[in-house]
């Protein structure tokens, strides 16, 4: 049985918020094996980082990445993910905890702006990067090095929580070993008034990898990607209550920030 978040939690706020987009991908790059057809049709992304306001802080999932990453990927950047929270009043140097996901490009690029916070890891996706495949090239590719030499200089100064599993936050907010996509992947579970909420970053990049069991095709275990699936619907409070990391559709979803519309939603 997975273990719930306690009902005393369940005050926890949840946003999305994009600050960039890639509108010229297509199905055939980013769905695996016969979920790919056809090939030819339209997948744009975006990118986003998450907010959970609970009442005692902000935790940030997730840290985009910087311009000068934009252009060299060739990607629509519109914001600054700092920039982009502080439109939702958060102070990211008061931001206690930034949970990573998983280490590539997309996720770990401006960590600088979080300088009193600490980063939560899986212990396995930190091995996987500092180790023996990492430099091979569908590995190397979807990576910067200057991210990955930041995380290690990060951990030596004793500013990474290490996670093997599953773990607490705060009550009502916890983190879940998942792989698939990465050898650390990890997912984020919050307690909130509407229910769990799972944000799934790229466990499942679109609603049709998880709700339709078609697998992403950038993944280093394909079985652990359809174990990711199954966990990620045990600890949901149900389908509406998954966020998947990178489809436009979740701007659709939810309900916009007023003021902000086309930027950030919020979930519950």
């Amino acid at each position: 049985m997975t273990e719930q978040p306690c009902a005393s939690a369940h005050t926890h706020e949840v946003y999305a918020v994009k600050f960039a987009e890639h509108p010229g991908g297509t199905r055939g790059e980013y769905f695996h094996g016969s979920a790919a057809e056809p090939r030819g049709a339209s997948a744009p992304l975006d990118y986003f980082v998450w907010l959970v306001r609970t009442p005692q802080a902000d935790i940030v999932v997730d840290a985009g990445f910087t311009a000068e990453t934009a252009e060299k990927r060739k990607r629509v950047y519109h914001r600054t993910p700092s920039a982009a929270l502080a439109q939702l009043g958060t102070d990211c140097s008061a931001v206690p905890w930034v949970v990573l996901s998983h280490f590539h490009y997309d996720h770990v690029g401006e960590l600088e702006a979080f300088p009193n916070a600490r980063f939560v890891v899986q212990a396995e996706e930190m091995a996987f990067w500092t180790g023996r495949f990492a430099a091979r090239g569908e590995f190397r590719r979807l990576i910067e090095e200057q991210d990955i030499t930041r995380l290690v200089s990060l951990s030596l100064a004793g500013r990474l929580r290490f996670v093997d599993g599953s773990s607490e936050l705060v009550p009502g907010v916890r983190v879940h070993l998942v792989g698939g996509h990465t050898a650390g992947t990890q997912v984020v579970s919050v307690a909130t008034a509407r229910g769990t909420v799972v944000l799934a970053a790229d466990a499942s990049h679109f609603y049709g990898n998880v709700c339709d069991d078609a697998p992403f095709a950038i993944h280093t275990d394909l079985a652990g990607m359809y174990g990711a699936f199954d966990l990620i619907h045990e600890l949901a409070s149900g389908p509406e209550l998954i966020v998947p990391g990178h489809d436009p559709e979740v701007l659709r979803r939810f309900d916009p920030v007023a003021g902000i519309d086309g930027t950030a939603v919020r979930i519950a």
